[in-house]
């Protein structure tokens, strides 16, 4: 006789002779085991080798996490099944045992299918009407890898649906993965596939939702009860408050495990003598599930969804882009540095003014890089809206909910919302753009207090005082915030020029008469583009301004430090020329000159009351309280707009850039008034003086002589 070891087929030979054959030929269509033997096995066999092939790779679905900058504080987790990959060393032999016990005590003895099991399953069945399955731990991680590993609703549909078809292919592709792969390979997908209720996948999940432990620290009895979930997840549920059916389910494990060699009997009948001892934890999910310690960094939760589901880097849309996030298993560091998210968080108030219909919110940037370092807004994040009032806006309807004090909107930025008008700190742009042209700092003009101009068709614009009349330069203009000025220099360099460098620094229109302004035909004529008509957000304005610190180098906004995938190593992209880059790393280019821009830098020392390297400001400013709170170099730009529906202010030295805002998200119209115009200036000065305590002070490069003028 042979000693070639019998395949699965050829071990139903003696089962055949025992006199099944009869039966199970006629129940073939109803249990297709002699399928593999004949026409089924060649019939599948095509279609289940390219898939077989894959389930020894793919790997499942699993939680992406979300770190603090230390990289070990946790903030929250995406995900759709709650997942931790799991190597079979850190898993406790009980589990596995355990499992074994449960599921398929022939694991170990057969090569994908058990012959046995089947036979066992027809016979019983035969006599019942039911409807044992014989599943072995292989097939039965194949059912769960296909279903896992499906892109379309057809294939989840084929991977689960009860067919003969699907039976043999199922039990095919189990032959065929144990050539592949060895039992613990096998196991250890099996135990990070499996499901266990309660949103638990994998053992990983299971160990922690019902025991609050890892899996490399299960007691027998805990295995028993977990590995007596995967036949019913509810129907076994310990969490339940009468624990009849699960205490029963795990005695059978045990018992089992006893059968089997795993457990000595005495020790299973100690251990069927102790109750079910739950420790329940809930693992956060989602931004709005950030511990109430960092809740206002929520916001920046919220920006980096929004920021994920616009890179081509995690699929072709927003969709898949977010199946990604909720599956890929990535180890995610967000960007925000907690000293200056403190300040940032002390300094717009976040705690102590959450009852106001008027947001005041701040987003301070990392020049150089485009990385934000702080998001915190005057308002709790959270999904709880029954006890915000009503809305400040008579339009809305009577159920409509204000957005304080709880929301979730991306009142910063990063999101779908237009932003607020910004007023003045929109001259920026006109001047960088005629800096970049070629013209001058010294570049003069006698301002009158209203200026008629003839390239925007007689508009008169006037200015907010008349002491701002008479002979300015972009110094002295810049830092009084002489409208008359700078309508007559936006004339100059052209209003397009100005409106498409504001585009190359990451502005865009989200409303349709922004768009309408914007669009190359109209651009020409928009004149009161740099008195900050526009909506825009202070994510946009911080970074826009952040480049001016560059030395006119602009990196796109970016929310973290580094993204993992789940294997250690740096999640990549390709660009167009085929280059893979980190996605997390810095994508900058240079939109102006260095010079154009330290010569911006120059001009907007003026308004914080800092002395320029070169000019004069013309003996006042607009927010002159700036540079003796901050205590170091710093420029920025005040801005308000008609009535002061909102107030502005951007700042920044060579290390941070700071946008801050108040305005009445609901309601444009409900004006924030004078008196709180100097609230963003403070926000942004106490920041940075905050943010920067202890770091060495830095001075602003001086422009050239050329570009002075």
């Amino acid at each position: 006789m042979s000693n070639r070891p019998l395949t699965a087929a050829g071990r139903l030979v003696p089962l055949l002779r025992a006199g099944l054959i009869a039966g199970i030929v006629i129940a073939a269509a109803a249990y297709p085991l002699v399928a593999l033997t004949g026409l089924g096995a060649k019939a599948t066999a095509h279609a289940t080798e390219q898939k077989t092939r894959l389930l020894t790779t793919a790997l499942p679905a699993e939680t992406s996490y979300v770190y603090a900058p230390d990289g070990k504080t946790v903030l929250t987790m995406f995900y759709e099944e709650y997942r931790q990959y799991t190597k079979l060393s850190d898993m406790s032999p009980n589990i596995q045992q355990a499992i074994v016990a449960a599921e398929d005590s022939r694991f170990y003895q057969h090569h994908g299918v058990d012959p046995k099991g089947v036979a066992r399953a027809f016979v019983s069945n035969a006599r019942s009407g039911g409807s044992q399955g014989a599943s072995t731990l292989t097939m039965q991680y194949v059912r769960m890898a296909l279903r896992d590993s499906a892109t379309t609703p057809k294939e989840v549909q084929e991977a689960t649906q009860q067919t003969s078809l699907r039976k043999v292919k199922e039990m095919r592709m189990a032959l065929d993965l144990e050539k592949e792969m060895s039992k613990e390979q096998i196991m250890e997908r099996y135990l990070n596939s499996a499901y266990f209720g309660h949103r638990a996948y994998g053992i990983y999940a299971a160990s922690e939702i019902f025991f609050s432990k890892t899996p490399k620290d299960l007691t027998p009895v805990e295995a028993a009860t977990l590995a007596g979930l995967v036949k019913s997840p509810s129907e076994y549920d310990p969490a339940d408050s009468d624990q009849k059916e699960a205490t029963g389910r795990r005695d059978y494990v045990l018992d089992r495990m006893s059968q089997l060699g795993y457990l000595s009997p005495d020790s299973a009948a100690a251990a069927k003598s102790e109750p079910i001892r739950l420790k329940l934890t809930t693992p956060p999910h989602d931004c709005a599930a950030v511990a109430e310690k960092y809740n206002s960094w929520g916001f920046a939760c919220d920006y980096l969804k929004n920021w994920w589901s616009a890179q081509p880097a995690f699929g072709a849309n927003r969709l898949e882009r977010m199946d990604k996030l909720r599956r890929g298993g990535y180890r995610i560091v967000l960007s925000i540095d907690p000293k200056i998210q403190e300040a940032a968080e002390k300094n717009v108030g976040s705690k102590e003014a959450t009852g106001s219909p008027f947001a005041n919110g701040i987003v301070v940037s990392e020049p150089g890089t485009g990385r934000v370092k702080a998001m915190a807004v005057n308002r709790t994040y959270s999904l709880d809206l029954s006890e915000n009032p009503q809305s400040s806006n008579p339009e809305a309807g009577p159920k409509v909910k204000a957005n304080y004090p709880n929301t979730v909107a991306p009142l910063l930025g990063g999101g779908d919302l237009a932003g607020y008008q910004a007023g003045s700190t929109f001259k920026m742009f006109p001047m960088l753009a005629a800096l970049d042209s070629g013209m001058t700092l010294s570049t003069s003009f006698n301002a009158p207090y209203r200026y008629r101009s003839a390239v925007y068709d007689g508009w008169s614009p006037s200015n907010a005082s008349g002491a701002m009349t008479g002979q300015q330069t972009m110094w002295s203009g810049f830092g009084k915030s002489v409208n008359t000025y700078f309508v007559w220099l936006e004339e100059k360099v052209g209003a397009d020029r100005a409106v498409r460098l504001a585009e190359q620094l990451g502005l865009r229109w989200r409303t349709d008469v922004d768009r309408d302004h914007a669009s190359p035909d109209k651009a020409k004529k928009w004149g009161a583009f740099t008195l900050g008509v526009s909506d825009a957000t202070p994510l946009e304005m911080a970074n826009a301004y952040a480049a001016i610190a560059a030395d006119g180098r602009y990196c796109e906004a970016i929310p973290v430090q580094s993204i993992m995938n789940r294997d250690g190593t740096p999640t990549t992209y390709a660009t167009p020329g085929g280059i893979h880059r980190e996605v997390a790393k810095p994508r900058c280019r240079q939109v102006v000159s260095a010079d154009a821009a330290r010569a911006a830098t120059d001009a907007a020392r003026c308004p914080t009351g800092d002395t320029p390297a070169r000019g004069s400001c013309g003996g006042w400013s607009t927010a002159d309280s700036v540079r003796g709170t901050v205590g170091r170099p710093v420029a920025g730009k005040t801005g308000t707009t008609d009535s002061t529906r909102s107030a502005w202010f951007v700042g920044y030295t060579p290390e941070l850039a700071a946008a801050s805002f108040i305005s009445d998200p609901d309601n444009p119209f409900n004006a924030v008034g004078d008196g709180q115009s100097q609230i963003p200036i403070k926000a942004v000065s106490e920041t940075l003086r905050d943010g920067l305590k202890g770091t060495p002070t830095r001075q602003f490069t001086p422009p050239s002589d050329a570009i002075v003028g």
